[in-house]
């Protein structure tokens, strides 16, 4: 069985995919496979090339961000009739698509943050909600350039004037509390990992507390209230399903415990559809934890794309 693993990419998260991208040519390859690493580079026709050149069996897509995970490379595969792993064209833009997805795990009744999406000159005149609040990139992964302003802070005005991601942003309420991820596997959540930041402005998990070494803590099976243990669970799958999703998917939440009695309050932050598999990555420890290594896993992506 011959596998063409595609990485690299034009994102912001060409370094996370690169790091996937090795560890899975690894794995398969210990599981057997001929594995022909593609670097998805910025000449799409080259990319096009590479993948006819090699005519692999299948396709598994390790690439993350914008044209990797919104569908775009999506399209390119579904028009070069080569099977691939995780979402199609559909749920992939609709998940990588924070308001689309949000009004989508809305319409389902799943718990999402209150917010809205703003002109980035409207963040830059006044507060869109009370402080503190969250300020989002529409279509970006990995908390790129996720911004928190806090009661009594100035930066606002600053983030707006060096905003790189398109004239709007999404602002959401800010949920105080942990932050909470479940891995989906087809129709199956793994567990539910406790993400502690060792870096990051406030504790943030932001892209260094989620892909350096020693930047962030993970803490698994979460020890939190037992009900909210399971709601996260039964979310995830919910959350999965709403999107239209398949394969191996991530859905992340805050978890506001802060009052320290009952099961507290859960709110989806995003679905994964393209969850990272490097060697710090969420997905593959969850998956260790229920008895899945690491080269299974990737056999169990692969297969799971075949058997469509």
């Amino acid at each position: 069985m011959h596998v063409a693993v595609l990485q690299g990419g034009i994102s912001n998260e060409r370094s996370v995919s690169l790091s996937s991208g090795a560890a899975i040519s690894a794995a398969l390859r210990e599981a057997g496979y001929t594995v022909t690493p593609i670097d998805a580079g910025p000449d799409i026709a080259v990319t096009i090339a590479a993948l006819r050149q090699a005519a692999p069996d299948v396709v598994f897509n390790a690439l993350h961000g914008c044209y990797g995970e919104d569908g775009a490379i999506q399209g390119v595969l579904e028009w070069l009739g080569l099977p691939y792993t995780h979402c199609d064209i559909r749920a992939s833009a609709l998940a990588m698509n924070k308001e689309a997805s949000r009004q989508a795990l809305q319409a389902a009744g799943l718990p999402v943050a209150r917010g809205m999406v703003v002109d980035i000159a409207t963040l830059a005149a006044a507060d869109p909600l009370p402080t503190p609040y969250v300020v989002k990139p529409i279509a970006e992964g990995s908390s790129v350039g996720v911004e928190i302003v806090r009661t009594g802070s100035n930066k606002r005005a600053a983030i707006a004037a060096d905003w790189k991601f398109g004239r709007h942003a999404l602002v959401e309420e800010f949920i105080p509390g942990r932050e909470l991820t479940v891995g989906v596997l087809g129709d199956r959540a793994l567990t539910v990992t406790d993400i502690v930041p060792a870096v990051g402005a406030d504790g943030f998990y932001d892209f260094d507390a989620k892909y350096a070494a020693g930047g962030s803590v993970h803490r698994l099976p979460a020890d939190i209230h037992p009900e909210a243990f399971e709601q996260a669970l039964r979310l995830a799958e919910a959350a999965h399903r709403a999107l239209g999703c398949r394969g191996a998917t991530r859905t992340d939440y805050r978890y506001d415990d802060t009052a320290g009695e009952g099961p507290g309050r859960l709110v989806i932050l995003e679905v994964n559809t393209q969850p990272g598999m490097t060697p710090t990555s969420l997905l593959p420890e969850q998956a260790a934890l229920e008895g899945i290594s690491y080269p299974a896993l990737c056999d169990w992506i692969v297969q799971e794309a075949l058997s469509r």
